[in-house]
C-alpha cells in the first residue's frame, strides 16, 4: 500500500515565477499525488513571484511558509521538514520538473523495502531557457555503492530525494552549509547508519545553466568543501588517505582550473 507524504519545495526571490509555477504544476500533475505541498518562501519575493505563491496557495493541498528575511536554502529547509505532516517527504526544487511517474516510482521502493530511509534517482540536465536536453547525471544505485560514492562526490540528486521525516531528525536535520547543505545533510544520514537507494530511471528534469559551473570554482567555494570533508572525517566516512586525495581532486577542480574547463569536466567528466 502506498503512504501519505509531503512535497517541500524552497522558494526565494532569485526564483523565475514561471518556472516555479512549471515545478509546481509537475508536482501536481504526478501519477500519484501527495497529500500535501509546503512551500517555503525564504524571506522577500518581487510581486510576480508572490503571486504565483498566491495562487497555489488557494489549493487545499498547499500550505505556504514564509520567513521575513533570507536565511539560505538549508535554514529554511531545517525550518519546513518539522513543520511537513507527513513521515515521508520528497524535496522538490523551484526551477526543476518532475517526470509524471517520480512518485510512483519512489513510493514503490519504500513500499518494496521500508527499512530505508532515502530514495533518488536519476536526472536529466537541461537548458535552462530552452530545455533542450544536455546530459543525465547519474547517482550510484546501491546503499554500498551510495555510501562510497560519498566519499569523493555527492551520492543524491537532491531534486529527486524522497526520505523519512524521522531520519533527517535524527541526523540534526537541515543546517546552513554554504552551497553544500545537501551533501552535508546526507553525509549525516549515512553516518548515522540509515540505508538508502537511488533507481535508475530519470525522475526530473533540470535546469541547469553556465553560471551553475562558476558557482562551484574558487578559493571560497573550495573552503567550504575542506570544511565538509573536516565534517565527514569527525564522522568516520573518511580515513585520512581519502581526504587528503579527495582534497587534492577538488583544489584542483575548484580553484586551478578556469571556469570553461572546470564546466567541461563537470559536463564530461562527472556525468
Amino acid at each position: 500500500m502506498q503512504q501519505s507524504f509531503s512535497v517541500l519545495m524552497s522558494v526565494y526571490a532569485k526564483d523565475r515565477p514561471a518556472w516555479v509555477r512549471e515545478a509546481f504544476d509537475s508536482v501536481l500533475s504526478n501519477t500519484v499525488k501527495p497529500a500535501e505541498v509546503v512551500i517555503m518562501v525564504d524571506g522577500p519575493v518581487p510581486a510576480d513571484l508572490q503571486t504565483v505563491l498566491d495562487e497555489a496557495a488557494h489549493n487545499p493541498l498547499v500550505r505556504v511558509i514564509s520567513h521575513p528575511v533570507n536565511i539560505g536554502r538549508g535554514a529554511a529547509l531545517g525550518i519546513a521538514v518539522p513543520q511537513c505532516k507527513n513521515e515521508l517527504i520528497a524535496l522538490m526544487d523551484a526551477d526543476d520538473i518532475s517526470r509524471p511517474d517520480r512518485f510512483e516510482k519512489l513510493l514503490a521502493v519504500f513500499d518494496a523495502n521500508p527499512a530505508l530511509a532515502v530514495v533518488g534517482g536519476q536526472v536529466q540536465e537541461r537548458d535552462a531557457d530552452t530545455l533542450t536536453p544536455l546530459v543525465q547525471r547519474q547517482v550510484p544505485l546501491t546503499n554500498a555503492q551510495i555510501r562510497q560514492y560519498l566519499k569523493t562526490r555527492m551520492p543524491f540528486n537532491n531534486q529527486t530525494v524522497l526520505f523519512k521525516k524521522s531520519a533527517i531528525l535524527g541526523s540534526g536535520n537541515f543546517q546552513a552549509f554554504g552551497l553544500l547543505e545537501d551533501y552535508y545533510m546526507w553525509a549525516r544520514v549515512l553516518a548515522k547508519g540509515y540505508q538508502a537507494q537511488n533507481v535508475p530511471d530519470v525522475l526530473v528534469d533540470m535546469r541547469v545553466s553556465p553560471a551553475m559551473y562558476g558557482r562551484r570554482g574558487g578559493y571560497n567555494y573550495f573552503h567550504m568543501n575542506k570544511l565538509l570533508f573536516d565534517k565527514m572525517r569527525e564522522l568516520n566516512l573518511l580515513d585520512i588517505w581519502e581526504y587528503y586525495y579527495t582534497l587534492s581532486i577538488r583544489f584542483c577542480v575548484q580553484v586551478l582550473m578556469p571556469n570553461w574547463l572546470r564546466s567541461y569536466f563537470y559536463k564530461k567528466a562527472l556525468r
